[in-house]
């Protein structure tokens, strides 16, 4: 389940840089819970063709959180601002990053 929020994360930072196929394909596996088969038949492809774009897609949203770290610093961010006292600053800090 870690590695199910963990991979939903990472495509809300990066998804404008996949393609429209792995975007449809992700957004179909793990958004709207259809099996393999389901998404193969939609798109007239093999169960196996969406499982490789599947892995090269996971791939591709770990890569970019490698090199980018976008999602870590998100979460830093939120740490920050969850530990903040002074409620002002915290309200403003949230509007500013969340």
């Amino acid at each position: 389940m870690d590695e199910f929020i963990y991979y939903n994360n990472l495509y809300d930072c990066y998804y404008k840089l996949l393609t429209d196929k792995q975007r449809s394909y992700f957004e179909n596996y793990y958004f709207e819970n259809l099996s393999l088969s389901e998404i193969a038949s939609t798109y007239h492809v093999s169960r196996n063709a969406v499982y490789k774009q599947l892995q090269i897609t996971l791939k591709k949203l770990t890569e970019y959180e490698e090199k980018l770290g976008l999602y870590s610093k998100k979460k830093k961010i939120e740490e920050f601002i969850s530990n903040e006292t002074d409620k002002e600053l915290k309200k403003r800090l949230e509007q500013l990053f969340l």
